[in-house]
């Protein structure tokens, strides 16, 4: 037997091998679905922006910080509902802890109004804090104001962070797999991440929370978690190509490295979003909105990054590969 008769039935063997591992699903032929669905959740994004608003914290617009201690318990919405009524404006309340000689609990109130939070207002405010706990023992510590320029430089080095990591991961995945595609294969990775990071900044919205800290946070985490998953695919789609016969489609290609790896895509997401869901649950338990602010939009970005990953990125870079080869086919008629 001559030694490319033997490469061949090697080859045949390893596809027939693939093909009964794993049942092969037609994503590429729903790919219209995947598109319009995410077309539908951008749409719903803007509306949401416009219907509820956005809600900026004073971390990025300026403001004012007013921290206080107490001991006992507390409920973050009523002493919200509370200072907003005397204040005149919305107010966010966080706790913590703070070591003034000793371990003190602590909740702050984060809020932006035009005119300045006088000594009057700090020591009125603080009566009908300690008229609504009193036995609480609420004290007042500090009180600081944000600027607004440094706040606004805050939220530019943040932008400049996530279009800086952006960047990185187009000339990455470009030169990781310059073999099956170069550029086209980073450029709708970082696509299918900004899909991902627009369904965090919506779950911001939808939830009403402010726009602060914790949405970079999120927004950097799920650059990276959501990359994972498309770097996983595209390698395995390399594999593949070597082992597919010369000249395969890319959208069957595309289908069996999917398939391959849609239960280690799902089961890795599920584990991690189960972890998240538990942290939800504690905080609501003990009802601490800080970590809400967080583990919420992870969740949702961890979900959207399953579904970019598998449904998204692929779909876009096969279909542009695919229209692209016949377009220099036709050209090459001509």
């Amino acid at each position: 037997m001559s030694k490319s008769n033997k490469k061949k039935n090697s080859t045949n063997t390893n596809i027939q091998s693939i093909l009964e591992q794993v049942k092969v699903r037609d994503f590429y032929g729903t790919r219209k679905i995947f598109f319009t669905l995410s077309a539908i959740l951008m749409v719903v994004v803007l509306l949401c922006c416009f219907i509820f608003g956005v809600h900026i914290s004073i971390e990025f617009k300026g403001g004012t910080l007013s921290t206080y201690s107490y001991s006992g318990s507390i409920n973050e919405s009523d002493i919200a509902s509370l200072a907003k009524d005397y204040l005149g404006t919305a107010v966010n309340v966080q706790t913590g802890e703070a070591f003034t000689g000793e371990k003190e609990q602590t909740f702050t109130l984060s809020f932006s109004m035009k005119k300045a939070f006088s000594s009057e207002m700090q020591n009125e405010l603080l009566g009908k804090l300690q008229e609504k706990y009193p036995d609480s023992n609420i004290k007042a510590l500090e009180t600081n104001d944000v600027a607004a320029k440094s706040g606004k430089k805050f939220l530019a080095k943040c932008l400049v962070a996530a279009i800086f990591a952006s960047v990185v991961l187009i000339l990455y995945i470009s030169w990781r797999f310059k073999r099956i595609s170069g550029w086209s294969a980073g450029i709708f990775a970082v696509v299918a991440l900004l899909h991902d990071l627009v369904i965090v900044f919506g779950t911001f919205i939808l939830c009403r929370f402010e726009i602060d800290s914790n949405f970079m946070a999120v927004i950097l985490t799920i650059l990276g978690y959501s990359v994972n998953d498309t770097i996983v695919i595209y390698d395995r789609i390399r594999e593949n190509q070597n082992l597919m016969p010369e000249g395969t489609a890319l959208p069957k290609l595309v289908n069996i490295s999917l398939s391959q790896t849609m239960r280690r895509t799902v089961r890795t997401s599920i584990t991690t979003i189960t972890a998240m869901l538990i942290v939800s649950i504690l905080a609501v338990t003990n009802n601490v909105s800080s970590i809400l602010r967080f583990s919420i939009p992870m969740t949702v970005g961890m979900i959207s990054g399953c579904y970019s990953s598998l449904c998204l990125a692929p779909m876009l870079w096969t279909a542009w590969k695919t229209r692209a080869k016949k377009e220099k086919a036709a050209t090459t008629e001509e």
